[in-house]
């Protein structure tokens, strides 16, 4: 049994079902590596070059490939070797069911269902050069920055101090063993593109309480793609524009780049109000997190349309090296049945739960001919999003910075 505040007890449910939802545009940078709802700024590299491709394995809402993805893996109390299950889905999604498949083999022991804690980052390590960070939107450098790190001056309390990351993201989707998921090794059909969860889902296997039925609304339906178009003012910044998301709650958008020809030294910028690397945000999280970062002015609201990258931030000559990636947080969606008393007080025994989380992220290249890469991949998602990313060996801008970072975190 779980003990909540004020003594109340609840346990766990009988079965749970997490749900993970993403739409990916422009350059994938994603924010955590899949299974785990977390990861190193490098796995946000992962998808930018190529990347990914068009078949529908699991994972995929956390890789940045472009396209709609949805992952979903479900949990039987009853049945903790349960191997298969179905989940009906609406004819707007897709026909016939989703199979869900538990993976052949998983190491180690699968996760405590009912820990809903956030999932921990391990610390950084020491890396080489500078670490400049600016943030703010605007087009001029706030007094006071940049934020400096410099590497052959630095103690443990410096590093910790740099690298503030606001993060609130709990498990989602993932892969264990006993724990069947969608996409699985026989049902790898891909989301079309004008698909909708909206409507009653079920899920039945050996085990599953009878009655899981449940309903998605609307608002947590899969999201647009976030089209972000860029234009470089006569004043030395550069726009950031877009058409607002109808179920965004919040947005939030992070740049990394070279300090210029000549150094090592990584740039770091946010549209955030406070000082914050964005490692962190770059992924789902809770709402009650996300509306305290709004209050905070961490986050842009949800009717903003742009932001500007000040003046002087990336030095003109490297901007078409620096690296953008931008996240639209959708509303999460938990559910149980019977739902949880009015009185915090009150015994709390759930047959079923679900978690489903929602967000759209995109990337893209400052200075690239002047487009927004904002465009659905097809076929080829690196080719039909825009112009081509610079190699990974090219010594552009970002590779300036992951030199910097492969140092800080040991990759």
């Amino acid at each position: 049994m779980l003990l909540t505040a004020g003594a109340a007890v609840a346990e766990p449910p009988q079965a749970q079902a997490w749900i993970d939802v993403a739409t990916y545009s422009g350059f994938g940078m994603p924010g955590g590596m899949a299974g785990t709802g977390g990861g190193s700024p490098l796995s946000m590299l992962g998808g930018m070059f190529g990347g990914g491709g068009q078949t529908n394995q699991f994972g995929h809402t956390q890789t940045g490939s472009a396209g709609r993805w949805v992952d979903v893996t479900l949990y039987a109390r009853a049945n903790p070797t349960l191997a298969e299950a179905i989940q009906t889905v609406p004819a707007g999604f897709l026909s016939p069911a989703l199979k869900l498949q538990a993976p052949a083999a998983a190491p180690g022991q699968p996760p405590d269902p009912g820990d809903e804690g956030v999932v921990s980052e391990r610390e950084p390590e020491r890396p080489q050069g500078r670490l400049l960070m600016y943030w703010g939107c605007g087009s001029t450098v706030r007094p006071g920055q940049p934020k400096v790190l410099d590497m052959a001056h630095l103690s443990p309390a410096d590093l910790k101090s740099f690298f503030v990351s606001r993060r609130a993201t709990q498990r989602g989707a993932h892969s264990a063993a006993g724990r069947p998921v969608w996409p699985s090794r026989e049902d790898t059909r891909m989301v079309p593109a004008e698909a909708s969860l909206v409507g009653e889902h079920a899920f039945s296997g050996v085990g599953v309480p009878e009655g899981f039925r449940f309903q998605i609304p609307a608002a947590q339906d899969l999201m647009p793609p976030l089209q972000i178009q860029q234009v470089a003012q006569p004043d030395g910044a550069t726009e950031l524009s877009w058409s607002p998301l109808p179920t965004a709650r919040a947005y939030f958008i992070a740049a990394m780049g070279s300090a210029g020809e000549g150094t090592q030294d990584a740039v770091f910028w946010t549209s955030s109000e406070l000082p914050d690397t964005g490692f962190g945000l770059m992924d789902y999280q809770t709402n009650p997190a996300v509306d305290r970062w709004l209050k905070d002015k961490v986050l842009l609201p949800p009717a903003s349309s742009r932001c500007s990258i000040p003046k002087g931030v990336f030095p003109a000559g490297e901007r078409g090296g620096a690296m953008v990636r931008a996240i639209a947080y959708g509303s999460e969606l938990n559910l149980a049945h019977p739902p949880r008393p009015a009185d915090p007080k009150a015994p709390w025994q759930p047959v079923w739960a679900v978690k489903l989380r929602v967000k759209s992220q995109t990337g893209l290249v400052l200075g690239m001919d002047g487009r927004g890469m904002g465009g659905m991949g097809g076929a080829n998602p690196a080719a039909e999003a825009g112009p081509a990313a610079p190699a990974a060996s090219e010594p552009n801008a970002t590779g300036k910075a992951l030199n910097v970072l492969k140092g800080l975190f040991g990759r």
